[in-house]
């Protein structure tokens, strides 16, 4: 009989959840889009699909094309946030963000995404969940995860020190930027398994919100 890994409890103040892989899965829209775009330049599309992930797009074009001049990133990046908005095609979200995100109403919680509002609200949307009220997106923000900058104005915003945070996030830049800001960090799905996060889930429905109205702490039980 297979042993059960044991409950994981995190105390914290507030939330602060990226979007992509973490409450929506746009994976089928991230590989058509970026695919495409790896062909373009003549590179490598699972190398692409290995970088792209929780990062601005001129990030991901600095990474994978070194020589070429940041204007022409950031000039492409406009158009591929446009194209990824108009594609809403097997957008979904992921297991367990519906009840995730109802059990914070009240909370003090944030969004923390390298998409820019349009995309953000036409991805939410499309999965059919309620974008939070406390936001940070590319509009935000100087320097794209891995820099630590979103992180720290998301729990700037909600009046509580990042230590007080909690983060949720799939990928390794976001991973990384949530260290980086110093503060304990979810792992959700697949790509964040192998990189030792505080905790990991396979997805949100292990995840269960627990309030302290009189302390106003929360308690996250992450089932093993």
């Amino acid at each position: 009989m297979q042993a059960t890994a044991p409950e994981t409890v995190l105390t914290c103040r507030a939330l602060l959840l990226d979007m992509d892989g973490t409450l929506v899965n746009s994976d089928a829209v991230v590989e058509r889009v970026w695919r495409e775009w790896a062909t373009r330049h003549g590179l490598d599309g699972d190398t692409i699909m290995g970088v792209v992930h929780g990062r601005q797009g001129y990030a991901t074009m600095a990474a994978l094309l070194p020589d070429r001049p940041m204007a022409e990133n950031y000039a492409e990046n406009e158009r591929m946030l446009a194209q990824e908005t108009a594609d809403t095609e097997g957008v979904v979200p992921v297991p367990g963000a519906p009840a995730f995100l109802a059990s914070l109403s009240g909370l003090p919680h944030a969004l923390v995404t390298s998409a820019d509002v349009a995309l953000a609200t036409a991805r939410m949307g499309a999965a059919d969940l309620p974008l939070p009220p406390a936001r940070v997106t590319a509009e935000d923000v100087s320097a794209s995860k891995p820099d630590p900058e979103g992180f720290l104005k998301g729990a700037a915003e909600l009046g509580h020190a990042p230590a007080d945070c909690v983060a949720f996030e799939d990928s390794e830049a976001g991973i990384a930027a949530a260290r980086a800001a110093g503060m304990r960090v979810v792992g959700v799905g697949p790509r964040a398994a192998a990189l030792s996060p505080t905790a990991h889930v396979r997805d949100l429905t292990q995840v269960t919100v627990e309030r302290d109205a009189a302390t106003g702490s929360v308690t996250l039980r992450i089932a093993g």
